[in-house]
């Protein structure tokens, strides 16, 4: 038997030391070579399926008020019910749903799945988000349990597919109050530099307990119910205090009421590392993007995460994806980079690198806002970002920890610009992440509806909308735990895509989904995609000098490996068509040589009629997702067809582009088909 066999066959250890003997140089799935390779789509559980979608119709954009029901009092639709919905409660997406959704994902080009925290939460908070963790040794009932789990992660292998954890060893979910009395509170006490006393662990329903006794209260594993684990400093500023400062108070502070680890102590890490371990040996996952790892020290992230690494090559996994959450944008990411070096693998790109990639796929930005990242010399991140493989680009995610908080549809000029920003990710220096729904081009509700939504733009929760389109939410605390439908609140609206309720999105016919599905394709096709280097190439327009344009203008790069270029062209204009002269390697492109096109967006994209859409025409005037781009009535630049390199009278070489759609995306090469090469006798 397997350790998960064995470990399955019992309720999950109350002690990770004392429950566990982890297993030692056995078969494991193994690790990729290289992540550059892999394509991740990060989702929330509880936002993505229920594996009922069946039993649901697809939503109709052209038709939203149709699925915007009356509720069951016969009260028509209300939008501060359907917000309250999306703040405040699961919606009821499972692992078992996730699992229904491996051959939509796959079809889309996904090779690694990202879920949310999966690990058991206070069943009276409604943190559906899984961030603050109660059971470190235990799935969330909401989502499932342990075997779901393991099956999950083992049907994702059938299919080709990795699965990343997100894990959290920063804090714990809010497990104790402290000590009546305390300035500021029992929940979030004012910040202090030294330490308060500890007050009483909390309950099922949350209440203050004298002892920890049900499976409810407090916190597990047993090794994390000593008080001495926690800094117990209360709530101060998450941005206070020097990045390598190991008692700033950023790095000290509880992340509001979640209670912040006391990591110093060597037996806190060792236990932390260890409950991560056994998720390691239990499900077989490939990866972990760590949360929080701002705020804690070097010194404990490179001993966190090199504990997960050497265990994880015991079991055969020796290129195990450690990522990491590191808020603060360039000079936070590079520095815990520069100190783990080995240890973690990668950091996510949510600072500044994020807002720049969104405002260049918009057409709202020069290129060299986003290019220049990607130099060592002229951008923090630079050196990093340039090898490729320790950065994730992220385009949108689940709470913005930059900007505001508006998917990239939302303030979008055309149906399918977000598919610019999905090609800027694919195919430049990187680890693309695509978040849930982004192939769908979530918006929120159409702008006209937007004034009635409390908090839009600056909440999280209009950046995790219900992809499966429940009717309604669960029921608050343990009875949203009820089987069926006595745990579902009938009288609020599920928090469905694009403001409904009751309808889903899993459309593999979008025009947006078959777009992305042909980048991804084409990346796993030609390796010059993956580890090619990248050239930014200049421009020349209406008879200018050639150049690097804009905003709003053709945007050219080469990914040139060994003798292949691949040549990338991006009309980042959202309303107009837009051609240019663009430079290309004249080593690499002789005389008399062509470029063949591999792949044109525009193919795919049966656009939606303007006229059918369900928005005001009143708001036409403005960015959003309604405003469609001309349609044209054929499609130049088919895939297969040839350009001929040209010369400039100085011998630079070049290519004609023309009348490229707006947002849309070419992708030539100079040796398109594969060769299995020959060797010739001498003559």
């Amino acid at each position: 038997m397997t350790f998960a066999d064995k470990a399955l066959l019992h309720k999950r250890p109350r002690s990770i030391h004392r429950g566990v003997s982890f297993p030692r140089r056995q078969k494991y799935y193994p690790s990729p070579v290289d992540w550059r390779e892999e394509i991740l789509y990060f989702l929330l559980v509880d936002r993505f399926s229920d594996g009922e979608e069946k039993n649901r119709p697809l939503l109709d954009r052209c038709n939203l008020q149709e699925a915007r029901s009356s509720q069951p009092n016969d009260e028509p639709w209300r939008w501060d019910l359907w917000a309250e919905s999306g703040a405040n409660r699961f919606q009821g997406g499972t692992l078992k749903g996730v699992i229904s959704k491996l051959s939509y994902l796959k079809n889309l080009g996904i090779t690694a799945i990202w879920l949310s925290p999966v690990f058991k939460q206070r069943v009276h908070e409604d943190s559906y988000h899984g961030y603050g963790v109660q059971d470190f040794l235990e799935v969330d009932p909401h989502f499932g349990d342990r075997s779901d789990l393991v099956d999950l992660v083992a049907k994702a292998h059938d299919e080709g597919m990795r699965i990343v954890l997100d894990v959290i060893f920063n804090h714990s979910g809010s497990n104790w109050l402290y000590p009546p009395g305390t300035p500021g509170g029992i929940y979030a006490p004012v910040y202090k530099a030294d330490q308060y006393d500890f007050g009483s662990w909390r309950g099922d329903i949350g209440q203050s307990i004298d002892a920890i006794q049900g499976e409810d209260d407090g916190v597990w594993p047993v090794e994390l119910q000593d008080a001495n684990h926690y800094t117990r400093a209360g709530t101060g500023s998450l941005d206070a205090g020097d990045i390598n400062d190991p008692n700033a108070e950023h790095k000290r502070t509880d992340f509001v009421t979640l209670r912040d680890f006391r990591l110093d102590r060597i037996s806190v890490l060792n236990d932390l590392a260890s409950c991560y371990r056994y998720w390691i040996a239990l499900t077989d996952c490939d990866g972990f993007r760590i949360d929080t790892l701002k705020h804690v020290s070097l010194e404990e992230a490179r001993n966190f995460c090199g504990a997960i690494k050497e265990f994880a090559a015991t079991l055969g996994k020796d290129n195990f994806f450690l990522v990491g959450e590191i808020a603060g944008g360039d000079f936070n990411e590079d520095r815990y980079l520069d100190v783990l070096d080995r240890n973690l693998n990668a950091a996510l790109d949510i600072g500044q690198m994020r807002l720049s990639l969104n405002s260049l796929a918009k057409g709202l930005a020069v290129p060299a806002d986003y290019f220049d990242g990607f130099d060592p010399g002229n951008a923090s991140m630079g050196s990093h970002r340039n090898i490729g493989n320790r950065h994730v680009s992220i385009l949108d995610d689940h709470d913005h920890v930059f900007g505001q908080k508006l998917r990239f549809s939302s303030q979008a000029a055309n149906e399918h610009q977000v598919v610019g920003g999905v090609a800027l990710q694919v195919l430049t220096l990187g680890i693309p992440c695509i978040y849930y729904g982004t192939e769908q081009a979530f918006a929120g509700p159409e702008p006209s509806q937007r004034q009635w939504l409390p908090q839009w733009g600056s909440s999280d929760r209009y950046l995790r909308e219900a992809m499966f389109g429940p009717q309604h939410p669960r029921k608050k605390g343990a009875e949203g735990l009820s089987p069926s439908y006595s745990g579902i609140d009938q009288n609020m609206p599920g928090f469905g895509p694009f403001g409904t309720a009751g309808y889903h999105c899993f459309d593999e016919k979008n025009p947006i989904y078959r777009r992305i599905s042909a980048l991804s394709a084409l990346r796993k096709d030609y390796p010059v995609l993956c580890h090619g280097r990248q050239y930014l190439r200049p421009i020349s327009i209406l008879g200018l000098p050639f150049d690097v344009y804009g905003p709003g203008e053709i945007i050219a790069w080469s990914r040139i490996l060994d003798d292949d270029e691949a040549l990338c062209i991006f009309n980042s204009h959202g309303i107009e068509v837009r051609g240019a002269d663009i430079l290309v390697d004249a080593s690499l492109n002789p005389a008399g040589s062509q470029l063949t096109v591999i792949l044109n967006t525009a193919q795919y994209g049966d656009q939606l009629n303007v006229d059918k859409l369900d928005v005001d025409k009143t708001d036409m005037d403005k960015p959003n997702i309604g405003r469609q781009a001309p349609k044209r009535s054929d499609t130049a630049y088919k895939v297969g067809s040839k350009i001929p390199i040209l010369r400039t009278a100085e011998g630079k070489a070049f290519i004609e582009i023309r009348d490229i759609p707006p947002s849309e995306v070419l992708v030539l090469m100079n040796h398109p088909e594969k060769e299995e090469g020959s060797v010739y006798p001498d003559e």
